[in-house]
C-alpha cells in the first residue's frame, strides 16, 4: 500500500500554481546591427509588441534591465538603452525581468544572449567550436514580452545528468524523465533547468536531446557540466564553444517572480596551473588533461555584480553542475567546488539555494549540515542554507534490468530512482519533491528488511567485486537467486538483528520517520547518517537492502543475439564501453551508503505468524509517503523452490 498526503499549505500552493500558457510560443531572437568592432556596444531592451524580434520606434523599451558581458554589469535606462564595455571573448547577455519573458526557439531554449568571440576557436574541434563571430557589432538589441498575468508561483524542474552517450540513450531520457515531464502540464510560465551533463561527451546529441525536451512545455535552461565540454579544448577558455554554439552561454541568470536563478560554470577544463597549486595532483603539468569543480575569477565578479544590483528580499538559486559539497564524495577534492566559502560569503544577507547534479545520487543537506571533508575541501563547515544534489535522469548511467517500460531501472548510487526534482515556488518559499522517472507520484521511498542473510550475501558479491577484474573469477560467487527471501523472518535471524529501513529519495536531516507493526509495538527509526560531521558510513549494516537486490545481480549483461550486431550483445553504456556477455554480476553503482536512509530495529520477541509493518515518512515541508510490508517469522525457512518428489512421476 502507498499513500501521498500533503498539507493544507501545499495542497493551497500546487493549485495555483499555473497560469494559462500562451496560445503559441514567443519565438524570436536577439536583433544584431553592423560590424562596428568598436569598444562598447550598445543597444535596447525592448518590449516586443508585434513579436517579431525587430525592434521598432513603437515599441518602448524596458528599464533597470539588467545587462552583463560576462564580467561587467550595466542596467538600462528608462527609454531601455545600455552601453557596455566589448571584451575579446564574451557572452553578452541579459537578465530575464519579473513579470517578462524572453523569446525561445524552436527547441524552446530562451534567446537572451549574443556569442563575441572574433577568429572563433582558432583551432579544429571534434564538435566544431566557436567559428570566427567577426568584429563586434554596433548594436545588439534584445526583445521580451510581458508575462499574461504575473504570478509569485510556478513550477521548476530541476534535471540533473540526463548524460545520454547514445541515440538510444536519449530515447531512454525521451520514455522516461521527459514522458513524465510531459504530463505535469508545464507552461512557459514554468521552468525546465538542466543542472550539466546533459549529453555525455557527444554534443552531436544536444540537438536532438533538446527537440525531445521541447515537449514538456516549460524554457529549457542549461548548466554546462564536465561531459558537456569540448575534450579537444586547449585551455578551459575555450572548453564551452561548442555548447556556446549550439546551446548558448555557459553562464547566466534569469528571474522568475520572486526568484533569481543564476547558472554557473563550476567545471575548469583543463584544469592547470591555479588548480595545481590549490593542492590538486591531478592538474599537475604532466598529468593527463582534466576538470576541477571551481568557478572561475571572472564569474565571482560577475556574481559579485550581480548579487549586488538584487534586492535582499528575492530568493536566489545557485544552478551549477559539480556540487558545492556532496555527500557521496565528502573527501574528493575534484568532485566538490574549491572557492565555497566565497560564495557563500557573496550571498550572504540573501535567501538562497544550491542546486546541482554531478554525483548521480539525490542529496538534500539542510542549512547547519556538515559531513567530514567538507571543510578540508571545500572551505566551509556548517551549511548556511539549504543544498541540493538533484540525481540524475539517467540513475546509474542507464544501468540495471530493464523494467516494465523497457527502460534501464538504474537505481542511483544512494539507491533512489532515476528521475527528477521537482521545485514548487510560492514566492520566496518553495517545496521540494523528488519524482522517480515512470514511478506513481504517490511513491518516494522504498521500504526494505536488512536481514544476517542478506548482509551476508552482500559481502561476498561486494568483495568478489573488490577483486582484480583480470584475475577474479568471471562469474560472481552468488546472484540474486542465492539470496533467501528478506521478508521471512526466522527466530535466529531476529536474535542476531533485522532492521526495516527506508530509504527517502529525498529526505533530510527535517524527515521524520515512524513505524508502527500492526497489533505490536511502535518502531523507532534514525537516521544512518546524522550530519554532524562524520565520515560516510560504509558497507552491509548501511547498505539500502531494497536497492543493493536489484544493484548487485544484473542479469541484462548475459543477454545475447545471433544477429550479427555487436551492440546486441550484453551491455553498452558509460561511452560506449561493452559489457557481456557474461554472467549476471553486479552494476558499477551500488548503494553502499546513504544520508537518507533510516532504520528501525525489529524486536528479537517478535511472534510467529505473518506481521503488516506500516511506515511513514513525513518531509519538512508536510509531503508524507507511507508503505506497509510483510514480514513473516518462521521456525525455519520454507523450501524456496518446486519439491521434486511431487514431480518425479
Amino acid at each position: 500500500m502507498s499513500r501521498f498526503a500533503l498539507s493544507v499549505s501545499m495542497v493551497a500552493l500546487w493549485a495555483g500554481l499555473h497560469t494559462p500558457a500562451l496560445a503559441q510560443p514567443y519565438m524570436a531572437a536577439p536583433e544584431v546591427i553592423g560590424a562596428a568592432g568598436g569598444e562598447t556596444i550598445s543597444g535596447v531592451v525592448f518590449e516586443d509588441l508585434d513579436r517579431n524580434g525587430r525592434h521598432d520606434r513603437s515599441e518602448p523599451g524596458v528599464e533597470g534591465v539588467r545587462v552583463s558581458n560576462g564580467r561587467d554589469w550595466v542596467i538600462t535606462n528608462a527609454a531601455g538603452q545600455y552601453e557596455i564595455a566589448v571584451r575579446p571573448d564574451m557572452n553578452l547577455t541579459f537578465v530575464q525581468p519579473s513579470g517578462w519573458q524572453a523569446p525561445v526557439d524552436h527547441r524552446n531554449v530562451p534567446q537572451f544572449s549574443y556569442i563575441h568571440k572574433p577568429g572563433g576557436t582558432g583551432y579544429s574541434m571534434r564538435f566544431g567550436g566557436l567559428p570566427d563571430t567577426g568584429p563586434a557589432p554596433e548594436a545588439v538589441n534584445f526583445p521580451i514580452i510581458r508575462r499574461p498575468a504575473e504570478t509569485r508561483a510556478f513550477s521548476c524542474a530541476v534535471v540533473g545528468d540526463s548524460q545520454t552517450y547514445s541515440n538510444q540513450e536519449v530515447s531512454w531520457f525521451r520514455d522516461g524523465v521527459v514522458q513524465d515531464l510531459a504530463e505535469m502540464d508545464l507552461t512557459d510560465q514554468d521552468c525546465a533547468l538542466y543542472v550539466g551533463d546533459v549529453v555525455g561527451d557527444d554534443l552531436g546529441l544536444l540537438d536532438r536531446l533538446l527537440e525531445v525536451g521541447s515537449v514538456v512545455g516549460a524554457p529549457q535552461w542549461l548548466v554546462h557540466g564536465n561531459h558537456d565540454f569540448d575534450f579537444d579544448a586547449q585551455s578551459d577558455a575555450d572548453s564551452a564553444d561548442s555548447w556556446r554554439r549550439i546551446y548558448g552561454p555557459n553562464y547566466f541568470a534569469f528571474e522568475m517572480g520572486d526568484v533569481l536563478f543564476v547558472a554557473l560554470d563550476n567545471v575548469v577544463y583543463p584544469c592547470g596551473p591555479e588548480d595545481y597549486a590549490s593542492g590538486h595532483d591531478f592538474c599537475a603539468p604532466d598529468a593527463r588533461p582534466t576538470y576541477n569543480g571551481r568557478v572561475t575569477q571572472d564569474q565571482l565578479v560577475w556574481l559579485e555584480g550581480l548579487i549586488e544590483s538584487t534586492p535582499s528580499d528575492m530568493l536566489i538559486v545557485l544552478s551549477h553542475h559539480i556540487p558545492f559539497v556532496s555527500f557521496v564524495d565528502s573527501t574528493s577534492d575534484k568532485h566538490q567546488t574549491d572557492n565555497l566559502d566565497r560564495i557563500h560569503d557573496l550571498v550572504s544577507g540573501h535567501q538562497a539555494l544550491s542546486l546541482s547534479g554531478h554525483t548521480h545520487s539525490t542529496e538534500n543537506h539542510a542549512p547547519g549540515q556538515v559531513f567530514d571533508g567538507w571543510t578540508e575541501n571545500t572551505g566551509t563547515g556548517p551549511l548556511p542554507f539549504r543544498h541540493i544534489v538533484a540525481g540524475a535522469a539517467s540513475g546509474a548511467w542507464y544501468a540495471g534490468d530493464l523494467n516494465v517500460d523497457g527502460n534501464p531501472m538504474s537505481l542511483q548510487r544512494m539507491g533512489a530512482p532515476n528521475g527528477v526534482v521537482m521545485l514548487d515556488f510560492d514566492g520566496v518559499d518553495y517545496a521540494e519533491r523528488y519524482v522517480g522517472a515512470r514511478i506513481d507520484e504517490t511513491r518516494g521511498q522504498w521500504v526494505g528488511v536488512s536481514t544476517p542473510s542478506l548482509r551476508a550475501w552482500y559481502d561476498a558479491i561486494m568483495a568478489w567485486r573488490a577483486e582484480d577484474r583480470d584475475a577474479r573469477d568471471p562469474v560472481p560467487p552468488l546472484s540474486i537467486n542465492d539470496l533467501p527471501d528478506p521478508n521471512i523472518l526466522t527466530l535466529e535471524e531476529l536474535a542476531d538483528g533485522v532492521w526495516v529501513t527506508a530509504n527517502v529519495w529525498m529526505g533530510s536531516s527535517e524527515t521524520q520517520l515512524s513505524g508502527q507493526i500492526a497489533n505490536g509495538p511502535a518502531l523507532s527509526f534514525e537516521r544512518t547518517q546524522s550530519g554532524a560531521g562524520e565520515a560516510p558510513r560504509i558497507g552491509a549494516d548501511w547498505a539500502d537492502p531494497f536497492a543493493v537486490q536489484r544493484q548487485l545481480s544484473v542479469a541484462r549483461y548475459a543477454m545475447q543475439s545471433r544477429s550479427g550486431d555487436e551492440r546486441a550483445q550484453g551491455v553498452f553504456q558509460w561511452q560506449g564501453r561493452q559489457t557481456g556477455p557474461a554472467a549476471p554480476q553486479p552494476q558499477n553503482s551500488v548503494a553502499d551508503r546513504n544520508m537518507h536512509l533510516w532504520r528501525a530495529m525489529l524486536p528479537a520477541d517478535l511472534g510467529l505468524g505473518v506481521h503488516a509493518i506500516t511506515v511513514t515518512s513525513t518531509d519538512r515541508n508536510g509531503l508524507e509517503f507511507e508503505d506497509t510490508i510483510i514480514v513473516e517469522v518462521r521456525e525455519a525457512r520454507p523450501q524456496p523452490t518446486f519439491r521434486t518428489e511431487l514431480w518425479a512421476n
